[in-house]
């Protein structure tokens, strides 16, 4: 039985936050979180890859309580006996993650599990597994995080959104004079870092994405009609 994902469909506009300590430098998470969610945001992820688990489970705590209060989306990267211990909606898995399966044991059927996958090969494997929705990337080159792929381009993700029914939210290099291109390739939603952790104003930032992300959208729409 799958869960019912009301709460990935429900994310304002496709935007994807991922709340990375190293990408936002000194400014603290809790305060990017309540000024995204101040201007719409609906979906976050944390993600920390270097700290001792007791302080990302705190951390988790943290920002669960903020995301939960507003009624947000919130998942946890890798490790899904965090996620369960501070009530996420889910985990996002990376290719060197515990199995689909594994996590989906330990989590239950009624919560998130999202993929990271970098061809169309694993995330087409990634739905057929189990998976929620997949992180799709990098779509354009980045330095926010090195994992030694290529980017994939936006034709890439035009092509699995005809082969795959799940979510799909494209990660890497992404911002804003990009959506438009984004936006009619296929994709779900937009998965953002530097964008908006390093931007001036966070809150401006994510209005901006909200508000590009709306227009694409009736632009496409009408074109449609």
């Amino acid at each position: 039985m799958k869960p019912k994902f009301q709460n990935i469909h429900r994310c304002i506009d496709g935007l994807y936050i991922i709340l990375d300590r190293k990408v936002a430098g000194e400014r603290p998470l809790s305060n990017i979180v309540r000024s995204a969610l101040d201007k719409g945001a609906r979906l976050f992820q944390y993600r920390e890859k270097y700290l001792p688990k007791n302080e990302i489970y705190r951390v988790a705590m943290e920002l669960r309580a903020l995301t939960a209060q507003r009624g947000a989306t919130f998942i946890i990267n890798d490790f899904s006996d965090i996620a369960l211990a501070v009530d996420a909606d889910g985990v996002h898995l990376g290719q060197d993650d515990i199995p689909l399966a594994d996590a989906r044991n330990i989590l239950g059927t009624n919560r998130i599990i999202g993929i990271s996958t970098h061809s169309i090969e694993q995330a087409v494997k990634a739905e057929k597994g189990g998976a929620n929705y997949i992180g799709f990337g990098p779509i354009y080159h980045t330095k926010t995080k090195d994992i030694g792929h290529m980017p994939l381009g936006p034709n890439a993700t035009q092509t699995l959104s005809s082969l795959v029914s799940i979510p799909i939210f494209g990660i890497g290099g992404i911002n804003l004079t990009r959506i438009a291109e984004l936006r009619s390739a296929g994709l779900s939603g937009i998965a953002v870092l530097s964008a908006i952790l390093r931007a001036p104003d966070v809150g401006v930032a994510v209005q901006r994405f909200i508000l590009e992300w709306q227009t694409q959208e009736s632009g496409r729409v009408a074109v449609s009609k």
